[in-house]
Parts: structure tokens; sequence; C-alpha cells
């Protein structure tokens, strides 16, 4: 009766209720958590499946290029996508054979085969121009053979020495850097030290994709689309420009790359879509991933 006419009982009323939203919110946050990381686990799966497929197809493209071409009785022992654990692994399993004085060659090759490689694969060399642009590595007694080719590649060398020589940052993000994504429609950059990424930003543009069949001339659409392109790219390099981290790697689509190679170390093709966020992080697993060419 108290309450009442304090006008507690409608406060406690309104309590109660706010009390039973918030529990309400809260678990439609959590059931969105759980959505969220079920989403991102199959789409891992799905990326390793994909991965597979491409390692499969890309195998019986190289054997149908062996089967046309003059080397019809070589073929690659396996080719494979590395990256996290298992490109640690594998990069650790390097870093520890030890090899006679001189027993163990290093390469990165990046055209055609210098002649102590060749000399070295002797009648698989071959394969290893295939293989290339890429790291080299075999020993003298023929227990490691292959080539990497990694998403961070060093200038051309050869040299020979007791163990393998190579650096981790070719093969994996090390330090401060920079990574943009680039389309014609979408921009997205984040700044990393090392595999954590500290900071994103991103944005989507509206580029006239399809013209109708009513309104613009075909050639007028064009020229608008590509000013509206060139809007977009005018501000992507704004936000490149305002980034902190020195290193900058520029991904995304193939014909807009050229823009960026001046301030870029490196531009790589990927089809990373969705969301800038969502885009973004495609893009960061497609650019750190290496390729293994077993010999």
């Amino acid at each position: 009766m108290l309450d009442e006419l304090l006008g507690r009982a409608e406060l406690k009323e309104r309590i109660d209720a706010l009390e039973e939203e918030k529990h309400h919110l809260e678990r439609q946050r959590d059931a969105e958590k759980e959505r969220r990381a079920e989403a991102v686990t199959e789409r891992q799966q799905a990326e390793e499946r994909v991965n597979r497929l491409e390692d499969r197809i890309e195998e019986l493209e190289d054997r149908v290029e062996r089967l046309q071409g003059d080397d019809g009785d070589l073929d690659f022992r396996g080719v494979e996508t590395l990256r996290g654990k298992r490109l640690d692994s594998v990069l650790s399993r390097l870093s520890s054979v030890e090899a006679a004085p001189e027993g163990a060659l290093t390469a990165m090759v990046d055209g055609d085969l210098p002649d102590e490689v060749r000399e070295a694969f002797g009648d698989h060399a071959p394969l290893v121009s295939r293989a290339v642009p890429g790291v080299v590595a075999t020993d003298d007694a023929g227990l490691v053979s292959g080539v990497l080719v990694p998403p961070n590649p060093p200038e051309p060398f050869v040299t020979w020495g007791d163990g393998f020589e190579f650096e981790t940052d070719w093969f994996r993000p090390e330090g401060k850097f920079a990574l943009a994504l680039v389309r014609s429609d979408l921009f997205a950059i984040g700044e990393y030290e090392g595999r954590e990424q500290q900071t994103v930003t991103g944005f989507e543009s509206d580029v006239k994709s399809d013209h109708s069949k009513g309104g613009f001339s075909q050639g007028r659409f064009e020229r608008r689309r590509d000013a509206q392109i060139d809007e977009h790219l005018e501000r992507c390099r704004e936000e490149i420009e305002n980034r902190e981290a020195k290193e900058l790697y520029v991904v995304g689509q193939r014909t807009l790359l050229p823009e960026f190679r001046q301030e870029a170390r490196r531009t790589k093709p990927v089809d990373a879509t969705g969301d800038p966020d969502e885009a973004l992080e495609d893009a960061f697993r497609e650019l750190w991933t290496t390729r293994l060419y077993r010999i």
C-alpha cells in the first residue's frame, strides 16, 4: 500500500520489465555470438575444402601440361597450400636440417634457373622451372627437395651452406604493417602487429555495375562508372596515406592493383568478398599463404 502511495509499485514494475528486456537482449547477443562462431568455423572448413580442391586441380593441370610437354615422365610428388600451424611446422622442419658444409642449397628463383640450381636438381630441373618463382631448397643427400612460393619473396639469390637459409618473414606476417583491400566498390585497410589486427577501417561505394536498357547510352554509362571508380580510388588513396605503419601490402581486384604498386611492398589479386571487415579477414588469409611443391 505504501509502495503504491509513493509510486514505488510502478517503478518496481518498470524495473522488472527492464530487467526482463535486458535478459532477453543478452540471450539474443549470446545466440548471435554462437551463430557467428559457427559461421566462422563453417567458413574455415569450406576454405580448407577449397584449398584441397585447388591443390588437386593444380596437380591435374600439371599432369596435363606434363603429358603435353617433353617432361612426360616427371611429376610433382605433391602440391600443398600452407598457412598457420601447418606452415609453422614445415618451416620448423626446414630450419632443423643439418647438412655437410656446403651441402644444403637455398635459392630464390624468379625467372630462368641459375646453373647451380639446374645442376643440383638434374633431371628434375624442369619441375623446378614449373614451380618458380619461389624459394628452392635441396640437399646433397636428396632428403629435401622442393619449392616454396612465399607471400613475401626476397630478392633472387643462390647460396650453399650447412643448413637452409631463409627468413620467416618471407612466409609469415611479422612486425608492423598495413594491409589494404581494394575493389572497385569496396575498400578496407587494417594495421597489424604480426598476425594481430590492431585497427581496421573500410567503406563501400555505390559504383554502377550493370547498364540498364533505358536511360544513359552505353558510352555515357561507362564514363559515369569510370568517374565513380576514380572517386572511389581517390578515397582509397587518402585512407592508405593516413596509415601509421610504414610497410604496406595491397590486395584485391587485379585491374586496380597497378595503381598502388609504387607504394606497396607487394600486391596480389584476391577474391575476398563480404562486408569490409569480413573481406579483409579473407584477404589476410589469402595473402599469407605459401604454396609447397614437392620435387
